[in-house]
């Protein structure tokens, strides 16, 4: 290959990286991870998801409880062991309980951020996140008035489950927008 030097001066015996070890595995994405192969909308996974490794738990936890009380106590199965399955079926249970369906999308809650406004929305952002001990999904919808530059902001909360609004909060919009900037 030739490349052209600082003096413009062409340069043919400098060779690539791919061109020298073309052998020599490199670390690449998965194509599922891949975001410049993405086309059409981002879709959140679901949160029900959770319940699989919940229910994988559960069977773990009560295979080693009842193979520990069956062999009973030797060398390499102990009562340690039902303490650890037992912590197993908790975490088990966290996850089916904390596997709610996702009722809502981002679009749906855009949309009833930009109801619960009262100001026409300029820009938005969303993000999926979860609150509670039971963690319960719900949006987090940063909104902008539609002005140039925005007069408001606001915060809304849209619970990810039946997507009705939890909380929100309006202000003036605090930056300072220059027009030279």
């Amino acid at each position: 290959m030739e490349y052209l030097n600082s003096r413009d001066a062409k340069v043919s015996d400098v060779s690539s990286p791919e061109e020298e070890n073309e052998d020599e595995q490199r670390d690449t994405l998965p194509e599922d991870l891949d975001v410049t192969g993405l086309v059409g909308p981002y879709i959140f996974p679901d949160n029900s998801r959770r319940r699989i490794p919940g229910y994988l738990y559960l069977l773990i936890a009560a295979a080693v409880f009842t193979l520990t009380i069956v062999v009973g106590d030797s060398p390499l199965l102990n009562g340690g062991l039902i303490i650890g399955s037992v912590g197993l079926a908790i975490v088990g249970i966290f996850h089916l309980q904390a596997g709610w369906r996702l009722g809502s999308d981002e679009g749906d809650a855009l949309v009833a951020a930009t109801q619960a406004m009262g100001f026409p929305v300029g820009h938005a952002s969303a993000q999926l996140a979860w609150r509670g001990l039971r963690s319960r999904p719900t949006w987090r919808i940063l909104v902008y008035s539609n002005e140039s530059p925005p007069e408001h902001r606001g915060l809304v909360y849209i619970d990810g489950v039946n997507g009705e609004v939890v909380a929100k909060y309006v202000e003036k919009n605090p930056e300072i927008w220059d027009a030279n900037t």
